[in-house]
């Protein structure tokens, strides 16, 4: 009983420090003068720092786009890299602005750790990877396997289900962070890692031997990955949630790094909106008109961040898939500015 007050007293002070930031992170940001981005410890396509300590990813490009929004200057952030336990723990006691960590948006995160998630830009699924030498072509060829799972994740959960549902049996090897896990499964400790297919495919891209390895068919669940702000701040949720929707509205729009000050020129509303051209949204954003140009100028459209990073132009070589525009298929869609 002393150990549950305990943690209940704990989760309370939790989010009183959370709710105590609630409100007040735009003008925190503004006066210290960078976004504080929550995200992966190192995850190759998403968040990873090279041998000088630049971050690069797809995670990295939408908290640059949230400093191009508050401040003209996309390299006005700091990534603080962290674990998924430590993740939700950062964000609540207002250590990070900001998570645009690989982070399933769930109705227990909105509803119980004091977070919101701003969009989705990226919509995955859990699978399994396994070395070909397994003979495994399907995930339901492994019962009583030997599973690597992250702790503390939704990957955890959806594992025990999967398998209960299909009547089979595993073994977790729990695992603190998708690197340390894959290490631990090329060493044979486990048969198979489970997480998220990006974050398999980024494993996989940065193993030494790469074509040893398969990505089963199956998905395990619906992962809709995105930023994440502490709840009661809705003016600093609108600049997270604002910044993902120029990203895609100006794919939608053909608004490229590349072409972005000629369509300043453009006679198409929408274009005109989206680049401060004309309307006076950015007043209710407390920003510069030129936000969303900005963004564009300095990091590019959403399609350009997930080509470089880990479309068909990276190591990862992902297809578009789910992530495709609305208008090829898939699910991205963009928020009309106006």
């Amino acid at each position: 009983m002393k150990l549950l007050k305990f943690a209940a007293l704990s989760t309370a002070l939790l989010l009183a420090a959370g709710s105590a930031q609630a409100g007040s992170t735009f003008d925190a940001v503004k006066e210290r003068g960078f976004v504080q981005c929550g995200v992966n410890s190192g995850l190759p396509g998403f968040a990873l720092a090279d041998s000088k300590g630049v971050w690069k990813g797809i995670d990295i490009d939408m908290c640059r786009s949230i400093a191009a929004m508050m401040f003209g200057d996309a390299e006005k952030f700091k990534a603080t890299p962290l674990t998924s336990q430590q993740r939700f723990t950062a964000l609540q006691s207002g250590e990070v602005d900001v998570l645009t960590r690989n982070s399933t948006a769930t109705m227990i995160r909105d509803t119980t750790l004091g977070l919101m998630s701003t969009g989705i830009n990226y919509y995955d699924s859990q699978g399994v990877l396994v070395n070909k030498s397994l003979g495994v072509k399907s995930a339901t060829e492994l019962d009583g396997a030997a599973v690597c799972v992250l702790q503390g994740t939704t990957t955890e959960l959806n594992l025990a289900d999967w398998f209960r549902a299909h009547k089979l049996e595993f073994k977790p090897v729990v695992i603190e962070t998708s690197e340390g896990g894959f290490r631990t499964f090329e060493a044979g400790r486990c048969d198979v890692v489970t997480s998220d297919k990006s974050q398999l495919a980024s494993l996989r891209a940065s193993s030494a031997t790469p074509d040893d390895y398969i990505i089963l068919p199956e998905n395990f669940s619906k992962e809709p990955l995105g930023p994440m702000v502490r709840q009661g701040d809705d003016e600093w949720f609108m600049v997270a949630r604002w910044a993902l929707n120029a990203w895609i509205e100006a794919e939608e729009y053909g608004i490229t790094s590349e072409n972005v000050d000629e369509m300043l020129k453009s006679n198409n509303p929408n274009v005109q909106r989206i680049l401060g051209v004309s309307g006076d949204m950015a007043k209710g954003l407390g920003l510069d008109a030129k936000w969303a140009y900005n963004i564009v100028k300095q990091i590019g459209n959403y399609g350009q961040s997930f080509e470089r990073n880990i479309g068909q132009g990276s190591p990862l070589k992902l297809e578009r898939g789910l992530n495709a525009l609305w208008t090829n298929g898939g699910l991205m869609y963009g928020w009309p500015l106006r």
